[in-house]
């Protein structure tokens, strides 16, 4: 056998390797999660068909933890056994009324409600969200950390991010409700945008003296938390791209291709308060890609141009009625505090 057939053999072989090593460790986590629940849904039932006292739950809990810990070892302190039947108490809610009732059998019930509940991130996920109090948000992030394989520490940085809120602000109660069953859908431009981003990521001061091709250089050292914070299907393409005409040249700060909506998104950087002109660039940038660069069946090109501060009505006023092309929206390059978060987003809405 040749040196390159044996390289490609161990490549083959490892890769199989390491994809049964992925499989085995879901299977591994979606079974010890269904038991946690089981194991929850055991202790509220017991709960339920014992004295109605708190003192009661402690104690349960205690005698639990003490012989559950000597028999299989770590993982069953009072807390996390606590943690277990809030889990349960939190995730049934999914299950209708109908199917708790239906069987008459005990043991064919707690089947049926454990397969009615289907578990897909890892526990560490879970004891995240079951803290988010509104279950149509709480639902919103589960949706979205299955569907982008989110880490826990991804899943943190939307939800400190306020993600769910920021796409909520635009929408009305029929499509914030879809967001709780669906996740971010993205049909058109609009639903793309965020306003404001969250650059806290960068690592930079609140209002610092920096320039937009220092702001740039540092988005580009962070892009995959850049691409993060951008959303679903964005691919990088190219930074300072330049463009041509009766031979004067300009540059556009960052170029994506956004592989849902099959367009180029096109990003400028602005330190400081949009102005009227900030915009007229973009919308000859946007329709330099879409006459010159995007191919027939690819849809119309999408220009945002990120800023500290900007008018509302600057931005209303200078662009068309029927709009879908070219989006204004603030950045922070510092995490605001929730508070804080509720008056940016109720003043620019």
């Amino acid at each position: 056998m040749s040196n390159l057939q044996s390289q490609q053999l161990i490549q083959n072989i490892s890769a199989l390797l390491d994809n049964a090593r992925k499989n085995v460790a879901a299977v591994i986590n979606h079974t010890m999660v269904l038991t946690y629940y089981e194991i929850g849904r055991m202790i509220v039932e017991d709960e339920q068909n014992g004295e109605s006292r708190a003192e009661y739950g402690k104690a349960v809990l205690k005698d639990l933890s003490f012989h559950l810990t000597e028999r299989f070892g770590k993982g069953f302190s009072i807390e996390n056994l606590d943690r277990m039947r809030f889990f349960y108490k939190t995730y049934s809610e999914r299950i209708s009324s109908t199917l708790l009732t239906n069987s008459q059998n005990h043991q064919n019930r707690s089947v049926q409600q454990t397969e009615a509940v289907n578990f897909n991130l890892s526990w560490s996920h879970y004891l995240k969200l079951m803290r988010i109090k509104d279950e149509h948000e709480r639902k919103f992030y589960e949706i979205e950390s299955f569907k982008n394989n989110w880490s826990l520490r991804e899943l943190q940085r939307q939800y400190d991010s306020a993600l769910y809120a920021r796409l909520s602000l635009s929408k009305n109660k029929e499509e914030i409700l879809q967001l709780s069953e669906k996740g971010q859908i993205i049909e058109k431009p609009k639903d793309l945008i965020k306003d404001p981003y969250i650059l806290e990521f960068l690592g930079l001061e609140e209002k610092p003296n920096y320039s937009e091709n220092y702001l740039e250089g540092e988005l580009i050292n962070k892009l995959e938390h850049f691409l993060l914070e951008l959303g679903t299907g964005f691919t990088f393409v190219a930074r300072q791209k330049r463009i041509t005409f009766d031979e004067k040249h300009f540059k556009i700060d960052l170029v994506f291709y956004n592989r849902i909506l099959k367009c180029f998104v096109l990003i400028d950087l602005k330190i400081g308060e949009l102005k009227h002109q900030d915009i007229g660039q973009m919308q000859m940038y946007v329709n330099f890609y879409d006459r010159e660069v995007k191919l027939a069946d690819e849809n119309k090109t999408v220009g945002i141009i990120l800023c500290q501060d900007k008018s509302e009505a600057l931005v209303r006023y200078t662009l068309p009625e029927d709009n879908e092309q070219i989006f204004a929206s603030k950045y922070f390059t510092v995490l605001p505090s929730k508070e804080d978060f509720v008056h940016i987003l109720n003043a620019d809405h």
